[in-house]
C-alpha cells in the first residue's frame, strides 16, 4: 500500500525561518510538531508581504479603516493586496489544506491585529492574507495552533465527521 500524502500547509515564512518580518529578522517556530512538518516536506513559506512587492526592512504597517497604511502614513494596501493573492495562487498550486499564520501581522494575523495607531495595541480583526484565504476556504490557524492545523491538513478531505 502506498503511503497516502497528507495535506500541505501553507506557512508564513517569518515562521518557518526566513528573515522576513518588518525588521529583517524572523520569528522562527521551535515547536518540535512544526520541525516534523517541516522535516517532512509538508510546509509551504509564503510572506505575503515581500511576494507582494515590499522590501526587508520595511516601514511596519497596520490596519485602519479596511486600508494598510504604512507608519509614514503611506497607503500600502495594493502590495497586501497582491501579496494575498499571489499567496493564495500558491497555496491551490501546491494543494493546500490549511494555514499557520503569524497572529498579530496586517497580513497574516487571523484572530488579533494592530489598531492601526502603531501603539503596540491589538484589536480583533483578520490581515489581508488571512481573510483572503479564509474566503476561499482555506483555514488558517496561529503559531499557537499547529496541532490542529496538522490534524486538519492530516484529515481525510472527503470525511466532514470530527
Amino acid at each position: 500500500m502506498p503511503h497516502k500524502s497528507k495535506g500541505k500547509i501553507l506557512v508564513s515564512a517569518c515562521l518557518y525561518g526566513y528573515c522576513c518580518k518588518y525588521d529583517g529578522g524572523n520569528n522562527i517556530l521551535k515547536s518540535p510538531l512544526f520541525q516534523v512538518l517541516k522535516n517532512t516536506g509538508r510546509l509551504v513559506p509564503v510572506c505575503p508581504e515581500e511576494l507582494g512587492g515590499l522590501s526587508t526592512p520595511r516601514i511596519p504597517s497596520e490596519i485602519k479603516d479596511g486600508k494598510v497604511y504604512n507608519k509614514e502614513g503611506e497607503d500600502v494596501t495594493a502590495f497586501f493586496e497582491k501579496g494575498a493573492q499571489k499567496a493564495l495562487e500558491i497555496a491551490k498550486k501546491e494543494g493546500v489544506r490549511v494555514a499557520i499564520l503569524k497572529q498579530g501581522s496586517p497580513s497574516c494575523g487571523s484572530k488579533r491585529i494592530c489598531d492601526g495607531t502603531f501603539s503596540g495595541t491589538k484589536i480583533s480583526g483578520e490581515g489581508i492574507t488571512a481573510r483572503k484565504l479564509i474566503e476561499n476556504g482555506i483555514p488558517v490557524f496561529d503559531e499557537t495552533e499547529v496541532h490542529l492545523a496538522k490534524v486538519l491538513a492530516d484529515g481525510d478531505p472527503h470525511n466532514h465527521h470530527h
